[in-house]
């Protein structure tokens, strides 16, 4: 039987093509992609894998191909719709990479008596008899197997060209800060699903039409992941290689580089020093990228030598102070560099919390390969501490939901969502938190108060959004 047609699988429907291909790293699965990840399922629930695993599809479509039809000659080929899917696992599954099922790797590096391997033993020999003029030798001899295993990896396009990952790595990253800083791609570059999708549609010329990923089984310890849930592919060490292999495919726009919804903002206090003003959910608090629309920009067109001493998050909602002059804002700095400046927020979480009041201490990095997502790190980890005390539960469009308040007493990225969503902390993600838990129509996220030393009156102040503005519905 033809190689491709263990791999591609058929797809009978009427279902629509889209008219462009995914944009990976932000996206809605198309209703193809669903109905390929279905019967992906019943394959994953046959090998009943036993650790979680990234799984992904690539809709595709083909001028013609056939596979043997059940008959017992064997002989007649049936000729099965121009639609069909590919299918991918990232990394190793059960410590295998030859699944007939599912595409095979860009390289095989797994071969026992292949180069790859042989060097890893030899390296692990070299450590085991290590003397002090060898020490070097084991670091060096990794550093060039590495290198030497990326240049086996040829990554083709859309456009026919073909790169290995590190003339890809180096073209994506010209910042030399950055190339001092990483030399060469992150260890498993290549190996995700969508490289290993693309490749392989590519080398049989199949025509990419959609793609998603899905998370199947139980978390990770360090970040989260939730069973049956679509992700969008990692940007640390996908987005390079994605970068070139899209490259001749018509493509989805980036949302990111569209910029964001210009909505007012709310003026809840004003005197001659400070501001306090309403950030709605969706509206940056500072420039990005893509738009320089935000709350910093909105107070400089008011208050031309306002600055902002705090920030919160793109999807947050809530309170925010503005300081009108420097010295306005240095005091408030301090005060913030000093945790005396006490915050509440509201967030509605998934689920029903036990205790009705807690604290939550787990420290917290950024993922390097995964920005903005956040991990518990207990190494090199910066500590996070959480208060909560539930408000109230209800039943909420047919499911139980918890609205707790929350206090931070440090002020980490994505403390709060991390803190709620992770299993060692509530393990209760906020509703619609798309990277820790599930999309809704807004982050019921909230900052609802404020308390602090006013910087001119030193009278300690306590402001609150007004009645109106609720996240409870």
């Amino acid at each position: 039987m033809p190689r491709s047609s263990m791999r591609l699988h058929p797809l009978h429907t009427d279902i629509a093509k889209p008219e462009w291909f995914t944009w990976p790293f932000c996206y809605e699965p198309h209703p193809l992609c669903l109905l390929a990840c279905e019967e992906l399922k019943h394959e994953i629930e046959r090998i009943n894998p036993s650790e979680g695993k990234m799984f992904g599809v690539l809709v595709v479509e083909s001028d013609s191909w056939t596979s043997q039809a059940a008959e017992p000659s064997g002989k007649s080929d049936t000729t099965i719709a121009k639609l069909g899917f590919l299918a991918a696992y990232s990394g190793l599954l059960e410590g295998r990479n030859d699944w007939e099922y599912f595409v095979p790797p860009v390289f095989d590096a797994q071969q026992p008596d292949g180069y790859f391997k042989q060097k890893e033993r030899e390296i692990s020999e070299i450590n085991h008899h290590l003397t002090p003029t060898t020490q070097h030798l084991p670091r060096q001899m990794s550093q060039d197997l590495q290198l030497w295993l990326f240049r086996q990896y040829r990554m083709l396009n859309g456009n026919g060209e073909e790169r290995d990952l590190v003339e890809i790595w180096h073209d994506y990253h010209q910042s030399p800060k950055i190339q001092k800083k990483f030399p060469l791609p992150p260890g498993g570059t290549g190996d995700c699903c969508a490289p290993k999708l693309l490749q392989y549609a590519y080398q049989n010329h199949l025509k990419p039409v959609c793609m998603a990923e899905f998370w199947w089984g139980p978390s990770p310890q360090s970040e989260i992941r939730h069973h049956g849930e679509f992700y969008p592919a990692c940007r640390g060490k996908c987005k390079p290689v994605l970068t070139w292999m899209l490259q001749g495919l018509d493509v989805d726009p980036d949302p990111e580089t569209h910029g964001f919804l210009h909505q007012g903002v709310e003026i809840i206090y004003e005197d001659d020093a400070i501001a306090a003003v309403y950030k709605p959910s969706g509206m940056l608090s500072v420039p990005g990228k893509a738009d320089d629309y935000s709350v910093a920009t909105w107070a400089k067109e008011r208050w031309p030598e306002s600055m902002l001493p705090h920030r919160l998050d793109l999807l947050t909602s809530g309170m925010m102070l503005v300081a009108k002059h420097a010295e306005a804002y240095h005091h408030l700095q301090d005060q913030f560099a000093a945790r005396t400046i006490k915050k509440k927020y509201l967030a509605v979480v998934e689920g029903k919390v036990e205790n009705e009041h807690g604290v939550i201490d787990l420290p917290l990095s950024s993922d390097p390969l995964n920005r903005p997502r956040q991990i518990v790190d207990f190494e090199g980890g910066k500590r996070a501490i959480t208060e909560y005390r539930v408000q109230q539960t209800a039943e909420w469009e047919g499911r139980s939901v918890t609205l707790l308040a929350l206090y931070p007493h440090t002020g980490r990225t994505h403390q709060l969502r991390m803190h709620c969503a992770h299993q060692k902390g509530l393990g209760c993600p906020i509703v619609g938190d798309e990277l820790y838990g599930h999309k809704a129509d807004r982050l019921y996220l909230q900052a609802e108060s404020i308390a602090f030393v006013h910087p001119s009156t030193g009278k300690r102040m306590h402001l609150f959004c007004p009645p109106n503005i609720k996240i409870w519905r």
